[in-house]
């Protein structure tokens, strides 16, 4: 059988389950480097969180195209200091450049203003080339500020919530297990940010938030399968917990995929378009995060919160010896296959093994079926044998034998 037809018919041939340490192993050691990045590497946080100026024209210019790596370099040529972003932002008539950059003096303020009045003459609403288009802001920090204490504010009520829907509807090691993947979610998306050095906005704050229902719900998706394939397991010896919620990942493994796969196709789009198209920054920030996010999110529901969910189960002593009935039924079947004979005179037969009582009641029915037979001896099955058949029905003779 194919790969894809092992996806699309769920029937557990993926031991997801079975090789949790590898995956213990692998999202250990990438949440190690995360944390080591953020605490050693930190952020490259924007001006919303650090405070700097922001100057803005319109891309409407007299004497030259306002590109990005233009207005870069006449920047730096100015004033000898590098600006932390420079982007465009709108489209047509409306379309404006924005530039980012640590806290300005006045006198360089004004010889930068002045710069970019020279190189690129931008327009205004007449159409005549003015440098009181160009406007000059100071941003502060502590707007980013609060929008990191709002959001850490919201992202405790979330955790609390979640963990008590969670503990209601399913139970408390499925809550244990789910927030230990929205850690890993949060964890590795903001490590991901420190290793490649994205600029950290409002908007990425805002676009971590909006992965973490996207990663439980993946992730409830799963344990609700898993909820079902356990029911009344206790009681039974065909599979352990940890086949069942294996088989549970296997049966849910193509829709997560499936769901993974549309949700990424949009934020791409943002990539593309927000970027590549109109060079909208807000765009990119949200797009970014979420990519990052959703890919997280949906590794961590399949590879990292089931097979935590069996690890927490089994410390359970009802599970273990569930299990232990698992495996000696298995056994007991394996040795019934490789010797067929009876149980010998005086052993009696292990009835509450499955098998075996099968093997027993078809041993009865034909014990029955033997005994209930005619058996014919002597001279009757020889007449039996002589006699030939006339066509004719046999009528009395009214002799009586002796």
């Amino acid at each position: 059988m194919s790969v894809f037809s092992r996806l699309y018919t769920g029937t557990g041939a993926f031991d997801i389950v079975g090789r949790r340490k590898t995956w213990y192993v692998a999202f250990g050691l990438l949440v190690l480097i995360c944390v080591a990045s953020i605490v050693f590497r930190g952020f490259n946080l924007g001006i919303d969180f650090t405070g700097g100026t922001q100057i803005q024209f319109p891309t409407n210019t007299a004497t030259a195209p306002a590109t990005v790596p233009a207005v870069q370099e006449v920047f730096q040529k100015a004033i000898d200091v590098e600006p932390a972003s420079v982007q465009t932002a709108g489209n047509g008539p409306a379309a404006v450049v924005l530039i980012r950059s640590e806290t300005l003096s006045l006198a360089q303020t004004v010889t930068v203003k002045q710069a970019l009045f020279d190189a690129f003459g931008p327009r205004g609403s007449d159409g005549v080339p003015s440098p009181n288009v160009i406007s000059i802001s100071a941003v502060s920090g502590s707007w980013g500020g609060q929008i990191t204490q709002q959001a850490i504010i919201a992202l405790a009520v979330f955790l609390v919530l979640v963990t008590l829907f969670l503990a209601f509807y399913f139970e408390r090691a499925m809550a244990v297990a789910a927030l230990v993947a929205l850690v890993h979610d949060v964890v590795v998306t903001m490590g991901i940010y420190s290793i490649v050095g994205f600029e950290v906005t409002p908007a990425t704050v805002i676009g971590l938030l909006t992965i973490l229902g996207f990663s439980l719900y993946d992730t409830v998706v799963v344990f609700d399968k898993v909820k079902e394939n356990t029911r009344g397991l206790l009681g039974l010896t065909r599979r352990t917990y940890a086949e069942a919620a294996n088989l549970a990942l296997n049966q849910t493994l193509m829709r997560s995929i499936n769901t993974s796969l549309i949700a990424v196709l949009p934020v791409v789009g943002l990539l593309v378009v927000g970027v590549g198209v109109l060079g909208v920054g807000t765009l990119a920030d949200l797009a970014l995060v979420q990519l990052v996010g959703i890919l997280a999110g949906a590794l961590s529901s399949l590879l990292l919160a089931t097979p935590l969910l069996v690890d927490i189960k089994m410390r359970d002593r009802r599970f273990q010896e569930q299990a232990a009935r698992v495996l000696s039924r298995r056994r007991r079947a394996k040795s019934a296959a490789a010797q067929p004979d009876p149980p010998a005179e005086g052993v009696e037969p292990d009835l509450a093994d499955d098998a075996e009582l099968a093997r027993q009641l078809r041993r009865e029915r034909a014990v029955a079926a033997a005994a209930s037979a005619p058996t014919r001896t002597g001279k009757a099955a020889h007449a039996a044998g002589r006699a030939r058949p006339t066509g004719k029905a046999s009528r009395p003779t009214g002799k009586r034998h002796r």
